[in-house]
């Protein structure tokens, strides 16, 4: 008889846990649409908080330099909240520069692969892009950082070589070696040195933030010129 009452003690615990467990799977069900919908929610926030984090952190490099850089205040987080978004200062610079840079870079490889767009023309949409997306936003900060901080700190310069220098003189060497060939371009300079074609763009840089005050730089006008100087316009 005990026997029979512990057995059925046991099958009763049994289906009390087969039927517990079973609620319980189907309240996780219930409730997944309602976490998922709140997952959705929060990734736009804290996508907005990193934007906000890197927005700050570039008027803070550009104002302190960057050592003295801290752009977790600007941002309007604890530092602690920082360090969730990016492993180290190094890791929000690189984060940052890969934000201005990427999308730039994107248009113009693929400007360079369209089968209609001549050599010449992709110069000059790369003289306008760097106009309108650089000179005439706060993505100039980061080339005058990079310009004053560099030689301090070998690895952000590093960084920047591989992400955007390299990659851009690459481009600018096919452009100007086709350019060349296609005889849009008075010489072969550009193509053996294609830091002459971005050589207006980083001046245009330091003037802004050195004599932009004292004597603006008509930029259009002096990248109008160069395109004229590599494609040997109005030569006589």
């Amino acid at each position: 008889m005990a026997e029979r009452q512990r057995r059925a003690r046991a099958t009763k615990g049994g289906e009390a846990i087969a039927v517990a467990g079973a609620e319980a799977r189907r309240a996780r069900r219930a409730a997944a649409p309602l976490a998922a919908a709140a997952g959705e929610g929060r990734r736009p926030q804290a996508q907005a908080r990193r934007q906000a984090i890197l927005d700050a952190a570039l008027t803070v490099f550009a104002a302190q330099g960057y050592e003295a850089a801290t752009s977790s205040s600007r941002a309007g987080v604890a530092k602690g909240t920082l360090y969730l978004y990016f492993k180290d200062k190094e890791a929000l610079f690189e984060d940052l520069v890969r934000g201005a840079v990427t999308p730039i870079m994107q248009r113009l490889g693929t400007a360079a692969l369209a089968p209609n767009m001549k050599p010449a023309q992709i110069v000059a949409m790369f003289f306008a892009l760097f106009q309108r997306e650089v000179l005439g936003t706060k993505r100039k900060l980061l080339l005058r950082l990079i310009i004053a901080e560099g030689p301090r700190f070998p690895a952000i310069a590093n960084f920047y070589y591989r992400e955007v220098v390299a990659r851009g003189m690459a481009l600018m060497r096919t452009v100007a070696t086709e350019a060349v060939a296609r005889g849009e371009f008075s010489s072969d300079a550009a193509a053996r040195f294609p830091q002459l074609i971005v050589a207006p763009l980083l001046l245009a840089v330091i003037w802004d933030g050195l004599f932009a005050k004292i004597e603006p730089l008509d930029v259009a006008g002096l990248l109008s010129a160069h395109c004229d100087l590599l494609t040997g316009k109005n030569a006589p």
